[in-house]
């Protein structure tokens, strides 16, 4: 069975739209694309390393498609070249290899190399993805797409790399319509500009619980009578 994984660069209040350039996605007015760049560090290439150290296959919107298409199929992975980036070639050696699963309306413009449509019924494609063999499989932008995976709980663990900034609008890791569950904190580091790296993993049910009086005051049977 394979797992889904939920991997995103957001800031510190959920923000996740265009973090690598201010081209990236300008939609909506967006006028701060580009504010990862600033908090890059060895610990963050690493902790990317990592990320991307066991097998998978992409899972991605389109528009996060398009903006992946445009870029890693043309970065330099030739060694003797004089723009050859060790980090940069090895993120596009296994992009290009591995399997990228779509959700999109346009499947026969899928021209980047093996890329596959998820099909007309996105969540019954991943439902039997998710039973099948095969490597993990992991979303990387795609904030639609991330809504249906959280409101029809289909994620498995979320690897999130939090930034100490407030962006204050823009496309968020999170909607509204999240299928509610607990999760646990599998692993964490901060890296030295800030930048909290850390994996949850799926646990159980809400518990809930009080900390209120046992015999509740009249105040607080009145002003329980206001709400609503």
């Amino acid at each position: 069975m394979r797992k889904i994984i939920a991997a995103a660069f957001v800031s510190l209040d959920g923000v996740m739209q265009a973090p690598g350039g201010p081209e990236e996605d300008p939609t909506g007015g967006f006028e701060y694309g580009g504010w990862l760049p600033a908090f890059w560090d060895d610990e963050l290439s690493a902790a990317l390393d990592r990320n991307f150290a066991a097998p998978f296959d992409l899972l991605l919107g389109r528009r996060t498609y398009d903006i992946f298409a445009a870029h890693w199929p043309h970065i330099q992975v030739d060694p003797s070249a004089s723009d050859f980036d060790v980090l940069n070639a090895d993120i596009a050696n296994t992009f290009n290899r591995i399997t990228k699963y779509v959700a999109t309306h346009r499947p026969e413009t899928l021209d980047w190399q093996n890329s596959e449509s998820l099909g007309s019924d996105v969540v019954a494609t991943l439902r039997k993805l998710k039973q099948g063999d095969g490597p993990d499989l992991m979303t990387q932008g795609s904030s639609e797409l991330l809504r249906i995976l959280f409101e029809n709980d289909l994620v498995d663990e979320l690897r999130v790399f939090t930034f100490p900034l407030l962006l204050g609008k823009g496309k968020r890791m999170f909607g509204n319509a999240s299928a509610s569950h607990t999760l646990t904190l599998a692993s964490s580091s901060i890296s030295p500009n800030g930048v909290v790296i850390a994996t949850y993993e799926r646990a159980g049910a809400v518990q809930t619980g009080s900390f209120a009086l046992e015999t509740p005051t009249e105040a607080e049977i009145e002003r329980r009578n206001t709400l609503a």
